[in-house]
């Protein structure tokens, strides 16, 4: 999953914390400007400028000097020789389809477009049918961590369709490429974002090495999506170290083979990184007053009493305790905006990848796979809700 708009996350998403590892700082806002130029004898005072050189593609720059560099701080940071990671990395690739594939990730759509990627017919069957197969071991885990069968089942669904699509890439060429190689938009507003996520990256990278110390596992043969999460459930490196656990007692954590330690590990996650709480809510649609002005939670880590929405014109249409932490968000949908009250559970979601859209459509397809769809239809009539008491304009 990639957190971030990565999971471990995934996407897995899962989970994303800043690396340590230094980047490039973000350029100065205003440069200085140079001194005058000594004019050499026989130069004109004001030569015509020379044609600026290309810059070199990603997969041709000389990576010698900061790979050796990352080579010898990865080491002394996890013990490992650097002239085994050296060796690594000189057969490692940069690669074009990665920087592309992450320059226009699927959050980008709007709600109307990016449902219909995950919500299908074909993953709704899947996903009875991976209840099915494997009920015990997804029992278990819910008994243990008190995350549903369904959310367990939905998120491997739409990282992997059931194991059907681990990723093809390499992972060390993923992390590779983005550590050293992340894409670069040219707008100084997004420097600091595309410093934070190259040295994201890079420190994912560190820690792959770090894992493969650690589970004995070649890290050259491991395949992932193209931002270097792995496994049925995609776990980045960081979070398969921190949150992997062994779910048949065979003393490894296998998130490649083991559906045990699959599923175990996915719902380990949702407690440890998200704080997932039992038999608590995750979203419902919020039905808006014809009079609310328009509300969208600019972030649903500060949360709310559930009962602080009414003087708003948004209510939940079913009980929810007045004191429950929640949010409002606005996503866009086929027939307008849709309105949705979110609670802590969803924002555990969010912790799997940072993407609301990501969180709504694990949510819906875990209710698809329970057969319990008939709550989610409410959504596409929220638009043309009557008018109830006590609409307002205040912010709560």
């Amino acid at each position: 999953m990639m957190e971030s708009p990565v999971k471990s996350s995934t996407y897995l998403l899962l989970p994303l914390a800043l690396a340590a590892c230094a980047t490039q700082a973000p350029p100065p806002a205003a440069a200085q400007a140079p001194p005058p130029a000594a004019v050499t004898q026989g130069q004109p005072a004001n030569p015509a400028p020379s044609t600026p050189a290309a810059p070199v593609p990603p997969q041709l720059r000389d990576m010698t000097i900061p790979r050796a560099e990352f080579a010898r701080e990865t080491g002394a940071k996890y013990g490992i020789d650097p002239a085994y990671i050296e060796s690594v990395l000189a057969k490692a690739t940069i690669r074009d389809g990665i920087i592309a594939a992450m320059s226009r990730p699927a959050e980008a759509k709007p709600w109307r477009d990016y449902r219909p990627i995950f919500i299908t017919q074909g993953r709704i069957d899947g996903g009875k049918a991976f209840l099915a197969a494997n009920a015990g071991a997804l029992a278990t885990a819910e008994a243990k961590y008190g995350v549903p069968k369904e959310i367990v089942t939905s998120i491997i669904g739409v990282e992997t369709s059931y194991g059907g699509n681990k990723g093809s890439y390499p992972v060390v060429d993923a992390l590779y490429t983005l550590a050293f190689a992340y894409p670069r938009t040219g707008d100084p507003a997004k420097v600091a974002r595309e410093n934070q996520r190259e040295a994201f990256f890079r420190d994912e990278l560190g820690q792959l090495f770090a894992l493969g110390k650690e589970t004995g596992m070649d890290v050259t043969t491991l395949k992932g999506s193209y931002a270097g999460a792995m496994g049925w459930g995609q776990f980045m490196p960081s979070s398969y170290r921190q949150f992997a656990v062994d779910g048949n007692g065979d003393g490894k954590r296998d998130l490649f083979d083991s559906i045990d330690d699959v599923v175990a590990s996915v719902a380990n996650y949702f407690v440890q990184k998200g704080g997932w709480v039992r038999n608590a809510p995750v979203m419902v649609p919020a039905m808006r007053d014809a009079s609310a002005a328009d509300y969208s939670a600019e972030t649903i880590d500060a949360m709310k009493p559930a009962e602080s929405f009414g003087v708003l014109g948004y209510r939940a249409p079913v009980a929810v305790a007045p004191a429950t932490p929640a949010q409002v968000i606005r996503l866009e949908g086929t027939g307008g905006p849709e309105y949705w009250m979110v609670f802590g559970n969803f924002r555990a979601i969010t912790k799997y990848n940072t993407s609301r859209l990501y969180a709504t459509a694990v949510y819906q397809l875990s209710e698809s796979i329970a057969g319990r769809d008939g709550a989610l239809a409410l959504a596409t009539t929220q638009a043309t809700a009557p008018t109830l008491p006590g609409a307002g304009t205040a912010t709560p």
